[in-house]
């Protein structure tokens, strides 16, 4: 059971759209709880809690959890992946996020630099992109064959299929976003100077090629939404309600329960003779803000 109250159903397939993203009806369901934004601070703390209850059960029964991160650019992929680190030991949780492959790993099997990253015994492993690069930006931007991307739609579900098989739980987000909104998110990061190193001339290329990339990703979902690791849409138009989504369900993916702890008692300190150097003597980093 999951901690947040519901169900854990490992890999389980929930409801989901196939429709090209943009503006689309969701499947019935709950009716969504409506919160604040110090509510969303309240319950973004809470679920981060779990994760570590999570994160600790993990640890102590060896499970292996990877979880793919896809979508279009601004879609908010690294801000969930941040969130769902924020509180998690960096020792049993990573982020893997691949640049452009080198003449070497271009001479590789296809999969092949993406092996070594799969979790082990205890790791949570977090894809922000994976290899479903060849399913989208590869296939659109014309950076392998039609048999390379073919072999890839061959090959793929194979792979997730043996993943699971040898008991890694392979969890695929798709983070859906609007066309009027990714043209909002891109706006500001070209007038934020603090956010323009995210815009890469690549990015703007995929946003001329809208269309190119829905065709891929539906492309993409016929043969890789499979029962062992079914992917599960994101609607990120609202980044704090994705968050928030992104998080309880991967909760309800995990099967866990929280680890026993012995009661912590701080030993008594250490008391002997003992003088400091002087201030003066060590190279202080200037005081230049207090917070009250």
């Amino acid at each position: 059971m999951g901690k947040n109250g519901t169900q854990a159903h490992p890999n389980g397939k929930l409801s989901r759209s196939r429709a090209a993203d943009g503006p689309q009806v969701l499947p019935a369901g709950d009716a969504p709880k409506v919160i604040s934004k110090a509510g969303y601070e309240k319950e973004i703390a809470r679920l981060q809690t779990e994760l570590v209850r999570m994160q600790e059960w993990v640890v102590h029964e060896g499970l292996r959890v990877m979880v793919i991160f896809e979508g279009r650019d601004t879609a908010g992929k690294g801000g969930t992946i941040k969130r769902i680190m924020e509180r998690l030991n960096a020792r049993y949780c990573r982020v893997v996020a691949l640049g452009t492959p080198t003449d070497r790993e271009r001479s590789q099997w296809y999969f092949q630099r993406y092996i070594p990253h799969l979790p082990a015994a205890g790791e949570i492993v977090l894809f922000d992109r994976s290899w479903y690069n060849r399913a989208g930006v590869e296939k659109v931007m014309g950076f392998c064959t039609a048999e390379e991307h073919a072999e890839f739609f061959r090959t793929c579900p194979q792979i997730e299929r043996a993943l699971v098989r040898s008991g890694i739980i392979v969890v695929k987000y798709w983070l859906s976003l609007s066309d009027e909104e990714q043209e909002r998110r891109f706006t500001e990061r070209i007038n934020n100077p603090g956010k323009r190193w995210k815009l890469s001339p690549m990015d703007l290329e995929a946003r001329a090629r809208w269309v190119d990339y829905a065709e891929a990703k539906d492309e993409m979902f016929s043969y890789t939404d499979i029962k062992e690791a079914p992917w599960h849409v994101v609607d990120a138009d609202d980044k704090k309600a994705a968050r928030l989504n992104v998080i309880s369900s991967l909760l309800e993916l995990v099967p866990y329960e929280t680890v026993p702890h012995q009661d912590i008692a701080l030993p008594p300190r250490q008391q002997r003779s003992y003088e400091r150097p002087p201030i003066d003597s060590q190279t202080w980093v200037p005081k230049r803000y207090v917070v009250k």
